[in-house]
């Protein structure tokens, strides 16, 4: 043991003697670095331009894996301002950190790259003397790039162990003065990682642009129209009455992380909102604090539109559209009713970030209407978000699941309203205690809590169904009649997920039905107050108190089913799980004493309802993702084959599979694989493994795109689609999948990859011009 410690010491004495060495080198070279060297971007000389020429190439091979917060190394390709901030070899990721972290957010937490450089992070572009064969050699970018010229990948359809693959695996994110040492020790390490190369056509512009400095000629003006849209918003939101003000908070809490656009601006310019010191009309001084809630330290803010500055990649793009339609709807939800405001709720933890306490002068029925109107952003949120990964927060919940919603009836919601403001207390949430939190205690005083809220509520809707009406079809929100966002699918591929609008897939397993109360803790839970760089009790306490609200979305389920079958279903989602989980589900805690008000004629009253959901919501169902868009029934008739796979043999599979279908010289179609994976049940936070139902995996067929992250991509002739099919019910061994993806899947390695990347992504783009952004490879399989 001791040899071995005097072994790593003198290996890190060689290191770091060696890395002095190369700095002293680089310094007599080219001489001292300059911090703020990038601070200003030079202007492009003729010829060359940064967004026509340069930002294509970075976006398509490498923002595809250097964006959002598991950008490796931190280092963001999206905007010109993440090239020049460069890597940090901290993690933002942690579960184990014991403290809560600085905040390392571009365009947030500092605006220069000598701020970021104060920060810890190191350059990836040249900062000594500005001469080309300088901002070559001492250009951690150009060397990457530079290595994969030099040292391809190996010609083997499967990579070798030595590519670490997993998200978790160790950063490497050596400074300019260790990448001698790093090319030696890696050398097919080079970029894009564990992907081909560039074309000569890329590499030569990229080795341009990095030989002239990096220049940048900054974004293009905004059309007029759009200022002027931006003017009568930052209008609307920055009133001066308390009513106004208070509005205005709610909003911003609720849309902070949205992409907002103009529905008139054909060109989709997409901003942020945000809280700055400076009212309209002045330049934007940020407030960049943890949580949108968090006191901002002035007297007064101002909610101001920023461009949005950064590419627009699927994961974290969640689209919001403005327009005149919804500033008159929202004047018709706060501003129109007879209500007063006398004062403005504080910003300390125990109220702000409990939006039953801040918000309580704002009508339910407008809070409520405001996340309905746009319900799969506002689940967007919990899904998505900016955080990009966590298995451990989606173990939570069903790999596939149907959400309804509450309808939003004035009697029914004043009442519940009151009911929510009496009990707030029990109503408190994990971001009350910051981003510094304990566990066990803190953990307890919530189970408490809660149970007193589920017999409290349960006491509230016995008491309700018995001088109203017991719950039936009309209790559920039918969109209007016109609203699409009636019915949401939620997909989880281990440590993502998604959402999308309608019921799609077979029925599942369980479902929600989600009412205001519902809606609004789990936004304040894990959008509003979740901080990923909070410590392990934070993130932990977030984690188990999603239980709660899972439990919750299913009980309200459950209670629209015959009274003499709630526990039944109960029991079949909840196998293996204790008595006291259930009881949060359905039983001693969470009940409904009256009978369901809908008449059940069969033996299977949960499918039965959801029939009787589909029949009701008709009108307003989105089928997008239906096989039937496709046009083509024979195609159809062969993906069904493809959905009718169940069982163990899908546990080889991955995740999330996008297929390429080509038919001679027809344009290729494309189809998502989604494996939906059984489960006893999901209540354990360490035990997902241990907790699998094989034999209940399913498999879903989407026309189009679902997903941010592939984890493959097939591509199948239109008449090998049945033979597919026979090879996935086939599976049981590695060997065979080895097998399947020699027939089928477009590895990683496979010299033609940006080929078919640049067109699945292209199609992807011009599907859907304002739901969809880049797609992410840092989740594809290497098998």
């Amino acid at each position: 043991m001791t040899i071995n410690k005097a072994a790593l010491l003198l290996l890190i004495v060689v290191l770091s003697g060696c890395a002095a060495l190369a700095r002293h080198t680089l310094n007599e070279q080219f001489g001292r670095p300059d911090p703020a060297r990038f601070d200003t971007p030079r202007p492009p000389s003729p010829g060359l331009s940064y967004r026509a020429d340069v930002q294509p190439i970075l976006e398509h091979r490498c923002v595809v894996c250097h964006a959002c917060y598991d950008a490796p190394c931190q280092l963001k390709l999206g905007a010109w301002e993440g090239v020049a901030r460069g890597t940090s070899k901290d993690l933002v990721y942690d579960g184990g950190r014991l403290v809560e972290a600085p905040p390392s957010r571009l365009f947030t937490d500092a605006q220069l790259a000598s701020q970021w450089r104060e920060r810890g992070f190191s350059p990836v572009l040249n900062e000594r003397a500005q001469t080309p064969a300088a901002n070559l050699a001492a250009s951690v970018m150009f060397r990457a790039l530079q290595l994969k010229q030099s040292h391809p990948l190996p010609e083997t359809s499967v990579l070798p162990a030595t590519f670490d693959f997993s998200l978790d695996r160790e950063q490497s994110c050596p400074r300019i003065e260790e990448y001698d040492d790093f090319e030696r020790r890696n050398p097919l390490w080079g970029m894009p990682f564990g992907l081909p190369g560039l074309s000569s056509g890329e590499w030569s512009t990229l080795r341009r642009w990095l030989e002239q400095g990096a220049p940048f000629e900054g974004l293009p003006p905004l059309p007029a129209h759009v200022e002027r849209q931006i003017r009568d918003w930052e209008t609307f939101l920055n009133g001066d009455s308390l009513k106004e003000r208070l509005v205005s908070r709610y909003l911003f809490e609720h849309l902070f992380l949205a992409h907002l656009y103009f529905d008139s601006d054909p060109e989709h310019h997409y901003f942020r909102l945000l809280r700055s010191r400076t009212p309209p009309g002045q330049p934007i001084d940020l407030v960049a604090s943890r949580r949108p809630f968090d006191d901002p330290g002035v007297e007064r803010v101002y909610y101001r539109l920023e461009r949005e500055k950064e590419t627009i990649v699927d994961k974290t793009h969640m689209p919001y559209a403005l327009g005149q339609a919804r500033m008159s709807r929202w004047r018709e939800l706060f501003l129109a009713p007879d209500y007063r405001v006398d004062e403005l709720p504080s910003y300390a933890l125990d109220v702000a970030a409990n939006p039953f306490i801040a918000f309580r002068a704002l009508p339910t029925t407008a809070r409520y209407q405001f996340m309905l109107d746009e319900a799969q952003f506002t689940i967007m949120g919990f899904i998505k978000g900016p955080v990009c990964r966590g298995q451990v927060a989606l173990n939570v919940i069903e790999d596939q699941f149907w959400v309804f919603f509450e309808a939003n009836a004035d009697d029914a919601q004043q009442q519940l309203g009151d009911f929510l403001a009496r009990e707030a207390s029990l109503l408190k949430l994990p971001a009350e205690l910051g981003s510094d939190a304990g566990i066990i205690r803190p953990w307890r005083e919530y189970a408490r809590r809660e149970a007193s809220y589920l017999q409290k509520k349960s006491d509230f809707l016995t008491r309700f169904t018995a001088t109203n009406r017991r719950p039936d079809l009309n209790w559920i929100w039918d969109g209007n009649g016109r609203n699409p966002n009636a019915a949401l699918t939620v997909f989880r591929h281990f440590d993502s997920a998604s959402v999308v609008k309608g019921l799609v897939g077979q029925p599942p397993k369980t479902a929600w039905v989600i009412g205001y109360g519902l809606l609004e803790r789990i936004h304040y839970l894990l959008v509003a107050g979740f901080d990923v760089y909070g410590n392990v009790g934070h993130q932990l306490l977030t984690r188990l108190y999603m239980d709660f609200m899972r439990m919750e979305g299913e009980f309200n389920f459950i209670a629209f089913l015959p009274r003499d079958r709630r526990m039944a279903v109960r029991d079949y989602w909840y196998q293996g799980a204790s008595e006291e989980v259930k009881e949060h589900v359905y039983g001693r805690l969470a009940n409904l004493g009256s009978e369901t008000g809908i008449r059940f004629q069969g033996d299977d009253p949960q499918q039965e309802f959801y029939t009787l959901l589909r029949k009701r919501l008709g009108p307003v169902l989105d089928h997008r993702y239906d096989l039937p868009t496709l046009g083509d029934a024979g195609l159809q008739n062969d993906l069904a084959a493809l959905a009718e796979l169940r069982g163990p043999a899908l546990s080889w599979l991955p995740e999330l599979v996008y297929l390429r279908i080509d038919e001679g010289e027809r344009a290729p179609r494309y189809v998502t694989l989604l494996r939906n994976t059984g489960h006893s049940n999901v209540s354990s936070l360490l035990r997902e493994g241990q907790e699998l139902r094989p034999e209940e995996n399913t498999l879903t067929i989407a026309a189009g795109f679902i997903g941010a992250y592939p984890n493959a991509i097939y591509r199948v002739q239109r008449s090998e689609i049945r033979a597919l099919a026979q090879a996935i019910k086939d599976l049981s061994s590695e060997s065979d999948y080895h097998a399947l993806a020699d027939r089928y899947v477009v590895r990683r390695s496979n010299p033609r990859f940006w080929e078919y990347s640049d067109h699945l992504q292209q199609t992807h783009r011009s599907r859907a011009p304002i739901t969809a952004g880049l797609l992410d490879y840092n989740r594809l399989d290497n098998r």
